[in-house]
């Protein structure tokens, strides 16, 4: 048995998806949500409206808070030692490979990692879709969407509930590169067994 997830879900600042303006982490050990923690981060890079809009974070908010190398120190060690989840991971996966990259942050060449969108598709496929909002309304699971630590929160929920019903998260794992090209490129494997 995994003895720890860590759900986490990224806000972006623009659509060019290569940096963080926040972050949530929560933490699964044995099964059972221990803790959540959310934060802005300083992307230091341009804001778009529409991602403003969506998340409601400023560049004024997230111009005080800590940058992604100062961020990575603190957590590096929970996702070294866990098997990440996210929901859309290849998003969430590829911005966080993004920010390592871009940065020079030492990290590990892959991460094992669980996508509560493919899961949801396995455990519910009568839905008329799998989004978090989607999948949080149908279940009852508390959401403030585009809040990061919200998110991720509902993200572990929802991997809570997939495993009350039976399903084994083992068999759904999958490795996530962390050399593959940023967000939006073709070239490279995504994924592997």
């Amino acid at each position: 048995m995994i003895e720890r997830y860590l759900a986490f879900d990224v806000e972006t600042p623009n659509a060019r998806n290569h940096r963080m303006s926040a972050i949530g982490l929560t933490v699964i050990e044995r099964g059972v949500i221990k803790r959540t923690h959310a934060t802005l981060v300083n992307p230091e890079t341009h804001f778009d409206a529409f991602n403003i809009a969506l998340t409601g974070i400023t560049p004024e908010a997230a111009s005080g808070a800590m940058t992604f190398p100062e961020l990575w120190r603190w957590v590096r060690p929970l996702f070294d030692h866990s098997v990440l989840v996210a929901h859309n991971a290849m998003f969430d996966m590829g911005v966080l490979a993004a920010c390592l990259r871009d940065y020079g942050q030492a990290h590990l060449p892959e991460y094992a990692c669980l996508c509560t969108v493919r899961l949801g598709r396995v455990m519910y496929p009568r839905l008329p879709n799998h989004r978090l909002n989607t999948m949080c309304a149908a279940l009852g699971i508390p959401l403030d969407h585009h809040q990061a630590g919200s998110d991720s929160r509902a993200c572990a929920c929802l991997l809570a509930n997939y495993m009350s019903r039976g399903l084994e998260p083992e068999k759904y794992i999958r490795r996530y590169s962390m050399d593959r090209p940023r967000t939006g490129e073709r070239r490279g494997p995504v994924y592997r067994r």
